[in-house]
């Protein structure tokens, strides 16, 4: 049997017109789903809440009664997904950082965080697994660039712990958690804190491996 091949130059013109077109769609595909790393984990740290405040919703700046004034205020927003890019619904996701003077609700930093910035929040994300918190643009204190720490969690399984950093901020090339991470983990939890109406605004989307 006489087997017949053909060079691209010999192929039809509408043949390799198509292929052209497809080719970058198909490349785009893949470069996608490489894109989507699971976020990484970093140490919880040792300021997680002893106690829980009383109020634990997501807005850091009403503690109760009391509305913290300093600082520079933040939505940080985003979404938690599987790697596949679903929606994890049913997750929370809580958050804790210092206050504008970098100190804690924690025993360990001597419970000296103004008694108005609530300090911890948690939210259930919606069906989409978006997420929002209204808070502070996060602060340097002694070692330590700004940043937030971020826990996931899917009712008892704690899914992730990690910490979301400032782009850009000076800080971040001499902390020791942020700078022993490999450039891309670094990219996944440094995010841009970029004006707002309000004050500024994070987007930091959560992947979830698991």
């Amino acid at each position: 049997m006489r087997v017949l091949t053909t060079s691209p130059g010999s192929l039809p013109r509408r043949t390799v017109a198509a292929a052209l077109v497809a080719a970058p769609a198909l490349w785009l595909g893949a470069r996608a789903q490489a894109a989507r790393l699971a976020t990484p984990s970093q140490t919880e740290g040792p300021f997680y809440p002893v106690r829980l405040p009383q109020d634990v919703d997501n807005d850091l700046l009403r503690n109760g009664t009391l509305n913290y004034r300093s600082g520079q205020p933040a939505w940080v927003e985003g979404s938690v997904t599987d790697l596949a890019g679903r929606p994890l619904r049913g997750a929370q996701v809580e958050i804790w950082q210092c206050d504008q003077d970098g100190h804690y609700h924690h025993p360990g930093d001597g419970d000296r965080a103004d008694a108005a910035f609530q300090g911890f929040g948690r939210v259930a994300v919606d069906a989409d697994g978006r997420y929002r918190f209204r808070t502070i643009r996060p602060v340097a204190y002694s070692g330590r660039t700004p940043h937030i720490h971020v826990k996931v969690k899917l009712g008892a399984r704690e899914l992730l712990t990690t910490q979301l950093y400032v782009e850009g901020d000076p800080g971040n090339a001499r902390d020791f958690l942020w700078r022993n991470l490999p450039e891309a983990s670094r990219a996944a939890i440094t995010v841009p804190f970029e004006p707002a109406a309000d004050g500024v605004r994070a987007r930091f989307p959560i992947v979830i491996a698991a």
